[in-house]
Formats: structure tokens, sequence, C-alpha cells
């Protein structure tokens, strides 16, 4: 049997200090701060006995994640190097151990090594350094499994063909494929050889998709005279098309509406695990209402992967770069990033799309042909696409994929007129239309804060809701993914200087700008309704006073707006001004108020609220104070148990009497954590736009107690059980 233990306890980091996997190097704070503190080489160590039982059978570490450059000693010998910071890699064990206490040391270099993409020029991201992610030792027969690839070519006829890869052509194979209930669906058999193939016929199976993400199990036995080896992986059946008429999942046509994603977290990096890799999805899906995301700019945890296929939402997954090319050596190495990717992440039907192409990089004929068809030898059942942000590239992949930016173009003194998104073949300039992607928009064009005055905040939405818009409005445009869901700490190259891309719909601790809901909005009612006005409700805090234009995202048929004891207002959705959108937003101006009633407001500030309505019946309302007081302080974890070794995100505001954040709140907080866990980051920290957010870090099972105050509002406590 297969054994896989959990080995991430215990690990010495730099001689001194006891820690956990996952770990990174070096803890950054918010902002501000020299990027080149991680940028050095760091050294794990562990020490572990050897297992007697372990005697004739084969022995691996398995390293998910380790950035960036790293060399592994068993017993001060070289049993495993690894250049490249986001795909897994093995350590072999076996005829290396000794009796009794055997000592591992692992080396990472954090320095930005030229030889390895994505580094060799500027890029927009930070990488940090350290063992980010999990490690597990493997035991099993010396003839072993060491991968399965799961196709699904047809659903009309649906089955699922596999290749199991073994060690060593011996013994025979049993793969069998259960539902969700785990009732066995299909059975076959065969002789191992190195690269085995099955077809297991499967009538009546479930389809994968966004608003069913049915997954099915394999479960594959390799049974020799040494013994027998299981592996199961998950899959969901499903078909991808993408043609010049748009984007097709199991025949029907869909939109893509998408944001691209960071893996990165304040003050700790990379190094979150599970738990908050799976949160990160489900605010994507949930929160956002995303049907794709992308994978920017390098593949991500297979944690956020796994829950991608279990919420639907669909991902685009691309090699590690950003816009340089290296030598040959280089191209080799992400030649090879290609087929790490792949082999680690094929039987995710989540994935719809390789990304195989250096994102926003130049054109490289030989290089780009070479990723292509490993890609295609790889796997048959994705296309591949080439994010680039130049027109007139040359197109070797299934699908143009393009960063369109050309919203914006005349602030930069460009002398196109501004529109949201360029025609598919201005941008590509070929003779026929092709399979089309657009892959960012928004992001650096328009960076907006969350501490940012309201009209700019207004701007940023609209200017999202143009790009959505205009794809919903073009059948040649198989979607859209904008930057970016995550504000995120960068280069001081990039961002604000403060070292931070204030890119994101979303801040840095997943706590929603304005613009997030002008992907919410677009959701369907079933999944709940959407009402957020785009205001603070304040009459000076507009340039010119009061808060019209104002705009009020919603997937609902209509909104009310009552000021004060004035008659309210009935407004429907702006299909006039956004004729494509699912859900246009409400636009109330002077269209709906005549001068006099406009007068009206006169300088008296008066409260407001905003009803939405779906057929008629009232489904959401808020209300606004005309005199918002510092009422109370929230403090709003995720979930009121945590694993013993998880993440949990914890949020904290500052709330005024109707319930309503306070933008403009400064002052600090200070956090203490108690119990069986550690906070990520300082206890002592200011309120941005009227929140900050931590993340506990379990170590144990027990009562954890979290304590905020606030010399105005108070004290809170919050207990969270760690099981």
């Amino acid at each position: 049997m297969r054994i896989l233990t959990d080995f991430n306890d215990d690990w010495l980091f730099e001689g001194r200090d006891r820690v956990r996997l996952p770990h990174n190097a070096v803890e950054l704070p918010f902002s501000y701060f020299d990027e080149r503190a991680y940028q050095r080489p760091f050294t794990y160590s562990k020490a572990f006995l050897a297992d007697p039982a372990w005697e004739n059978r084969e022995v691996t570490l398995r390293f998910d994640g380790a950035m960036a450059n790293t060399v592994v000693r068993l017993n001060g010998e070289i049993v495993a190097t690894h250049a490249d910071g986001y795909t897994p890699f093995v350590a072999r064990l076996t005829g290396r151990l000794v009796p009794g206490t055997n000592h591992l040391s692992v080396t990472i270099d954090g320095t930005e090594n030229p030889a390895i993409p994505p580094f060799g020029n500027v890029i927009d991201y930070l990488t940090y350094a350290g063992l980010y992610r999990e490690v597990w030792l493997q035991v099993t027969t010396p003839t072993h499994i060491q991968n399965v690839k799961i196709e699904t070519p047809d659903i009309v006829r649906p089955r699922a063909e596999i290749r199991v890869m073994v060690s060593k052509p011996e013994g025979r194979l049993t793969a069998v494929i259960r539902d969700k209930a785990g009732v066995e669906v299909a059975r076959a058999e065969a002789p191992a050889a190195l690269d085995t193939a099955l077809t297991l016929e499967t009538p009546g199976v479930a389809l994968w998709s966004p608003e069913n993400p049915a997954l099915y199990t394999l479960d594959v036995t390799l049974t020799t005279d040494q013994g027998r080896d299981d592996l199961q992986t998950r899959f969901g059946f499903r078909k991808v098309v993408f043609s010049p008429e748009g984007f097709f999942l199991n025949g029907q046509r869909i939109k893509l509406r998408g944001l691209n994603r960071h893996q990165s977290f304040p003050y700790i990096g990379y190094a979150l695990g599970r738990a908050a890799q799976v949160k990160d999805a489900e605010i994507i899906k949930h929160e956002l209402r995303c049907n794709m995301v992308r994978t920017s700019h390098y593949p991500q945890s297979t944690y956020f992967l796994e829950a991608c296929d279990e919420l639907g939402l669909m991902v685009f997954e691309e090699i590690p770069g950003w816009q340089h090319i290296g030598d040959k050596a280089w191209q080799k190495a992400s030649v090879e990033n290609v087929r790490a990717m792949i082999t680690r992440d094929w039987n995710h039907p989540s994935i719809v799309i390789w990304g195989v192409r250096i994102n926003e990089s130049g054109d490289n004929h030989d290089f780009y042909k070479e990723t292509n068809a490993v890609a295609r030898s790889l796997d048959r059942t994705r296309p591949t696409g080439g994010v680039r942000y130049i027109t007139d590239s040359e197109f070797l992949e299934d699908v143009y994929t393009m960063n369109d930016f050309i919203l914006g173009n005349e602030e930069l003194g460009g002398n196109r007129p501004r529109t949201p998104l360029r025609p598919q073949q201005e941008v590509t300039g070929l003779d026929r239309p092709v399979p089309y992607m657009i892959t960012e928009f928004g992001g650096h064009m328009y960076p907006t804060k969350s501490t940012d005055q309201e009209q700019r905040q207004a701007e940023h939405v609209i200017r999202h809701l143009d790009v959505l818009n205009a794809m919903y409005g073009d059948p040649q445009i198989a979607g859209a993914i904008g930057w970016c869901a995550f504000d995120y700490n960068t280069h001081k190259d990039f961002g604000s200087g403060d070292r931070i891309c204030h890119h994101g719909v979303m801040d840095m601790f997943r706590e929603p700008k304005f613009a997030a809901y002008a992907y919410a909005s677009q959701s369907d009612p079933s999944e709940g309704p959407i009402l957020q006005p785009v205001t603070f409700w304040a009459r000076g805090e507009r340039n010119i006073g009061g808060i019209l234009p104002l705009l009020i995202l919603t997937n609902c048929d209509e909104v009310e707006l009552r000021y004060g004891n004035h008659p309210p207002k009935r407004v429907k959705p702006d299909h006039d001004r956004f004729p494509h959108l699912p859900h246009p937003p409400v636009i109330v101006d002077n269209r709906v108020f005549t001068k006099d009633e406009l007068g009206l407001w006169g300088m008296k500030w008066e409260a407001g609220t905003v009803t939405g309505f779906i057929n008629g019946k009232q489904v959401a309302q808020t209300h606004f104070a005309a005199d918002p007081v510092a009422t109370r302080l929230e403090v709003a974890p995720d979930a009121t148990t945590i694993g013993a070794h998880d993440s949990l995100r914890v949020m904290v505001r500052a709330l005024d009497q109707t319930g309503h954040k306070l933008p403009f709140f400064p002052e600090p907080v200070s956090i203490t954590v108690t119990g069986p866990a550690r906070r990520v980051g300082p206890g002592f920290v200011p309120l941005r736009a009227g929140s900050t957010g931590f993340w506990l870090q379990a170590h144990g099972a027990g009562e954890i107690t979290i304590t905020v105050s606030n010399d105005r509002l108070g004290t809170v406590v919050t207990q969270i059980i760690s099981e």
C-alpha cells in the first residue's frame, strides 16, 4: 500500500527557529519595504528516523513548491535539485537512508536568478522565498504508479481515456471510476506497461459545468509480486471548445467573465496553505461571481485548483514569466515549465486552457512553436493560449489571448479614439476571425485604492463595466478576464511607490472595493440579489458636492431611491448606456430628478434608503445615515472553526449605526491572539478605508481567543476553535 505522510513539522530554519511548512523565509511589512530582504539563500534542516518498515520500499520526498533555486541533501549527499519556484519535485531517498537518525538539509535561494524563469528582467510581482508549499513523505512498492492522465474526449458517448505511467512494466493495473456517492460506474484491467492506455465506457454521466461541477474519482491499483500500489485522482467529464464564434463548454456557449489572481498575501507572501487557497477560490466564485480565473503568472496551488474543480470555476493556467525571454537555456527551462505544469494539473476539469507563452512577451517563433508542440503532445483536450499585449503578433496558439489596455490610450498620448476594446482583427492583423479572448484590461491604466475619493472609485467601476459591456456585445470575444482580483505587493519599479499595485477590485485582505460589484452584479439573481450603491453617502465627498450621478450596481429589475421624506423614485437599469450587460447598473441622475426636485435636497443632508426589486418584490435594501457616527467594531472571521494546521482570515471593520463601513475612520486597532495559533502580521495597525485584516495560523487543537481593541470603539473578544 502507498503511504503518504505529512512531513511539514519540526523543520529548523536557519539553524535557529523551529517552523512548520508552509513557511515564508522573510515576513515583509505591509508596504514601503525593501524587497531585496528575501533575495538571498536560506537553509531548512530536519532530522528524522528511518522506519525499518521502509526496507525494500521506494521512499521519496515530494516538495509541492519551493522558491526558487533548491538543493536537497540527505546526510550530506545531494539527492535533488530544482530550479523552478512553482512546480513540484521529488527527492529520492531510496538506498540513501541510514539506520536510525537521518539528516535532511534544503537550501533555497530567493535571489532573482536570471537563468530561471520568470527572472532576467524586472517583473511586476514578488516571488518571496522559502518552502512555501507542503512536503510529503511517500512510501510505495519498488514498482509503483508514477502518474495518471485522464481525458474525456467524447461527451456524446462518454468515456474516460486513461494513461497510467509506472516505474517498471510489471504487474497488472485495475482502474475503477466512482461517482460522488462512491458508486462504481466503470472498471477496466490491463497488464502494466511503462505507459498503459485504458478506455472506460461510462454511459449516463453527469457533465462538469459551472452550474453543476460534477466530479468523479478514479482509483488505479497496480498489483505486483511486491504488493499493491494505489493512486486516486478526481476528474470531470466535459468538452472545451474555443472557436471564432466564442467559447463552448459541453456544446453550450458561455461568455467567460473573470479576474486574474496572484497567490500572494500580506506579510506572509505565498506561504498560506489549503484553507486560504480554498477561500480565494470561494471569493472569486461566490463573492465576485466570476466563472473564470487566470493564474497570473505561474502555476498556482493545487489546493486552489481543487477548489475550482469543486466550485465550478474555470481556470486559465500559465507558465511562469513576465515580458522577458532569456537565452536558449532559459527557454529550455521554460519549455520544461510547460511540461511540469501540464503533467501536474492535466486532470483538473476546471482548467480549460493552457498558457504557453511568457506573459506580454514579444514574438519568438522557435521558442513558442516548441511550447505549443509540447502542450499539444501532452494534452489533446485543451487549447493553448499565448498572452500578449502587442498587436499583429504571430499566432501559433489555438486561442489568440490579448491584454487589451486600449481604454486610456488617449491619456498616454495615443491618437486612437478611446474605446473599451479593439475589434479582434485590428489587434490580430489577420484576414479572418480566430478564437479570441481578452486576458487583461483595466489594472495599471486606472489604479484605484480603497481609500480613494468616491468619484475615482465610480470611474473605476465604469471602466470595468465598459469592457464587460463591450465583451458581451462582441460575439467574436470568448470572454474577458480583468486585471485583477486582489491588490498585491510588487517591486519598486511598479505600483504606487509603496510596493503595492492597487489594481484589484479587492484590496490585499480581499475586502471589496466598489468595482468588485461590477462583476458580482452580472450574476443571475438566483445566486442572490446584489444591491451596491457606489457612494459613501456624504454631501461634500465629491468635487462639486452631492452624490449624483449615483451608480447602483445591481442584478435587480428596478431600484427605488428614497431621500429623507421626499417622494421615492423608481429607476430601472440603464440598458441604453450598457446595452449588452446582463445586468446594467441603475444610474440616478438629472434624467430622474427634475431641477426643482434637486433643489429640494438643499444644503441640509438627509438619510437615504435604496431598495431593490425583482418581479415587483422587494429583495434587498440598504440604509444610509445622514449623520454617520462611529458606532461599533466588527470582528469577522471567515469561520468559527479551523483545522489544527490551517489558516483563517479575520476582518476588522469600523461601522456606523446602519452597519456601513466608515471609509475615513483611520484610528488604529490592537490585535492579540492567545491559544494554539499565531497572528500573521503586526498587532497594532491602522484601519485603511475603515477596515483591516489578518490571518491566523493554527499550530494545534484548542480554543483560540482573538481580542481587538480601539480606544473609541472598545474591545471585541472572539473565540475560534482549532480542531
